[in-house]
């Protein structure tokens, strides 16, 4: 959500970043916040003005009182009344002003970041970089399912009549290998300076509504029936609400925290072949980071946090690349995005495995996280990225590590996680 203050003074910027995410059915609203933004001030006004006169006749009573002049005050508390009544009117449009005004913020998307490539969707997002040589072996790779299926590591069937599509059993060696990435994942964090933390994995509906859109909680998020508790999509979500209403000193930050969390997520739509198996699911598991931090810091931990999970790749022997996301393809909240893609041999193209955010101070802002800095109270600025998600990083893993006599290798940093393991047969 942006600062009402720079919609009020820079109508047509904000305007123009809503033209650059392609959203131009929400240009109505920028021209509604300020008609009802003035609206709302003049009405406020109108009652500060009644309160200061109520204040005013109530001493006025009070010397009327003590004069005797008992029926000039009771003509001036018949004032009074009339006035508290006024007053009461004025605090209930107040009410609704500022209501309808929030809810049409919510909805106007973030500033983007200028240097973020314009474009309508996915498909025109821009490669920056790429680690590492893909390779594609003489062998057939089969698809990642059934690599499993030979180590009898994953039932598929079973987790349908149990809970339907979407889910899995994970067995044996590859629940292990499963296992050890998480807790590879974890170690190499708090390696790199980063406080371990395991959040709730249910939210409120005002953290909800703080961290995301309401297109994505639409999408994602599944509610509790009759509490109001949402499970987490990502555990971003409960670690930036962990920071919900407080005031942070500013030598306090930045503040850098790594957490491990069973995602849940609706995954609306259809998905084709190469989504199925454990690329698209219902439930799952996930190393996450997030930064909060000042706001002239977060540009340089945005570059720290995409590289975190390149280097974690990387360590395993996995080509990846990173992405930046265009205006299109950017959530309303996020300044900036890259995402990080894992080579896959057997489709022979890479595919996403980790996303980094820069969000700016929307999420700080929807839920009052400020900080107190020198100069006074200020919004701090969150990100959060990635770190690993086993299910897909099982499938690049896998692929890549994939040996002709169907054996899978197992990498140096992985092997104290697996029992000293050196492959899979």
């Amino acid at each position: 959500m942006i600062d009402i203050k720079f919609l009020r003074e820079n109508p047509e910027a904000v305007k123009e970043n809503i033209r650059k995410k392609f959203q131009d059915s929400k240009l109505p609203l920028v021209d509604e916040v300020i008609e009802l933004d003035k609206e709302s001030r003049k009405t406020q006004q109108e009652a500060d003005d009644l309160r200061a006169n109520r204040n005013k006749i109530s001493k006025e009573i009070g010397g009327l009182m003590k004069a005797g002049k008992k029926e000039e005050a009771e003509a001036k508390k018949a004032e009074v009344a009339a006035g508290a009544k006024k007053l009461e009117e004025l605090e209930a449009k107040e009410a609704q002003l500022q209501e309808k005004i929030l809810k049409n913020m919510m909805v106007i998307p973030n500033i983007i970041d200028p240097t973020v490539p314009i474009g309508k969707d996915d498909t025109e997002n821009v490669e920056i970089t790429k680690y590492g040589k893909p390779v594609v072996p003489d062998f057939e790779i089969p698809y990642h399912t059934e690599i499993m299926e030979k180590f009898n590591g994953i039932d598929l069937d079973s987790a349908r009549k149990v809970a339907g599509n979407g889910f899995y059993y994970l067995m044996g060696d590859i629940a292990r290998l499963h296992s050890a990435v998480i807790s590879y994942a974890r170690d190499f964090m708090i390696n790199r300076g980063f406080t371990y933390c395991v959040p709730p994995f249910m939210i409120r509906s005002n953290v909800v509504t703080g961290v995301m859109s309401f297109a994505e909680m639409d999408a994602m998020m599944y509610k509790i029936e009759g509490e109001d508790l949402y499970l987490i999509g990502t555990s971003e979500h409960s670690m930036i609400g962990k920071f919900i209403d407080t005031i942070i000193q500013e030598e306090e930050l930045p503040k850098t925290l790594t957490s491990y969390s069973p995602c849940f997520r609706k995954e609306k739509g259809a998905h084709g072949l190469e989504e199925r198996g454990v690329y698209r699911i219902h439930q799952f598991e996930k190393q996450e980071m997030i930064v909060v931090c000042k706001p002239e810091d977060s540009a340089m931990w945005f570059e720290k946090l995409w590289q975190n999970t390149v280097d974690l790749f990387r360590s395993m022997d996995i080509p990846v690349r990173t992405i930046e996301c265009c205006s299109g393809d950017l959530a309303d909240l996020k300044v900036k995005s890259y995402d990080v893609e894992a080579w896959s041999p057997r489709q022979k193209k890479y595919f996403e495995v980790g996303s980094c955010s820069n969000l700016g101070d929307a999420q700080a802002r929807r839920l009052k996280i400020r900080v107190n800095g020198e100069n006074g109270k200020y919004f701090a600025h969150t990100l959060n990225n990635t770190v690993v998600a086993p299910p897909r990083m099982l499938i690049a893993f896998l692929e890549n590590n994939l040996q002709a006599d169907g054996s899978v290798r197992i990498p140096a940093v992985l092997q104290p996680y697996m029992g000293g393991m050196t492959e899979i047969k």
